[in-house]
């Protein structure tokens, strides 16, 4: 007769959250279910297919899983419950499974915010602008995120921090972490800064022109991070025909290549030269190809 998977108890997070182990494999897992920690001690066993488990989890990473004990003991219980809350109404909207790690990363975040707050530490977004562009649904689900904070903690988030909770939320629905995010934007901000300082232009943030080329920078940076190259059949063609912008093409490239740590193909630096042509024939003035 197989013997019955059981799970022990190792730590109590709240009514609705509890660490255990596996006591066959030695994996530790988050559980998460309404109502399964009330009433239960640490070191009780709960069966592998208790009812009252709706989701479980493991950072497969030790130092992740050693970094959530540490949150975890200096966590406000509200801020787990808090957590819990706009977690649920982001799968709900949403749909689908939540990527695991943002059961960390939230609360951790939420905890660090407050903080700030609580004494007087100014919270400024400088990608503000282009996270509600990038991200509207996702800005949406921040906005209902802040105001559960807000109603539970008293505070007032400032608009830049519902951009920030954006970034969570992405990451929430998809395997790009929050600081990943957070650094893509800046790479794009750099790439438009040296734009205007190689071409001597000011570009206006309002304007439709840019918002389509900080689009378009965004997805190229995201998908040079990860690797995912396009063939580009128009690369011969791209180099005779648009020299200006293959040119400029190039530094960004290289730039891109400084900041992430990896090698821009041709092909990709083919793809931003067509983004710079796009962008250039839109605006009211000379630019050489």
């Amino acid at each position: 007769m197989k013997k019955e998977s059981l799970l022990r108890v190792d730590r109590v997070i709240g009514n609705n959250v509890i660490l255990a182990q596996s006591d066959t494999q030695g994996m530790e897992y988050v559980l998460m279910g309404k109502g399964i920690g009330f009433g239960i001690k640490s070191g009780e066993l709960l069966a592998e297919d208790d009812k009252r488990i709706e989701k479980r989890f493991r950072l497969d990473d030790p130092k992740q899983m050693k970094h959530y004990h540490a949150m975890m003991e200096e966590a406000d219980p509200e801020v787990i419950r808090i957590t819990e809350a706009i977690l649920a109404d982001i799968e709900e909207r949403f749909g689908g499974p939540l990527n695991n790690k943002v059961y960390y990363s939230l609360p951790s975040h939420i905890q660090f915010v407050l903080y700030r707050l609580q004494n007087g530490m100014e919270i400024v977004n400088p990608f503000l602008q282009e996270t509600k562009l990038w991200f509207p649904a996702e800005y949406e689900a921040a906005g209902r995120a802040a105001a559960k904070i807000q109603e539970t903690f008293g505070v007032d988030l400032p608009e830049d921090e519902i951009g920030f909770l954006t970034y969570h939320v992405h990451s929430a629905l998809t395997n790009v972490a929050a600081w990943e995010l957070a650094k893509f934007s800046n790479v794009v901000t750099e790439l438009v800064e040296r734009i205007e300082a190689l071409q001597g232009i000011a570009i206006s943030r309002d304007s439709m022109d840019y918002r389509r080329l900080v689009t378009d920078l965004r997805y190229t940076v995201e998908r040079i991070s990860q690797g995912k190259h396009m063939a580009n059949p128009l690369l011969p063609e791209l180099r005779k025909k648009f020299k200006g912008d293959f040119a400029l093409a190039q530094d960004l490239s290289a730039l891109i290549a400084e900041r992430l740590g990896t090698e821009v193909p041709d092909e990709e630096v083919g793809y931003i030269a067509i983004e710079l042509y796009r962008f250039f024939q839109g605006l009211d003035q000379h630019h050489p190809v």
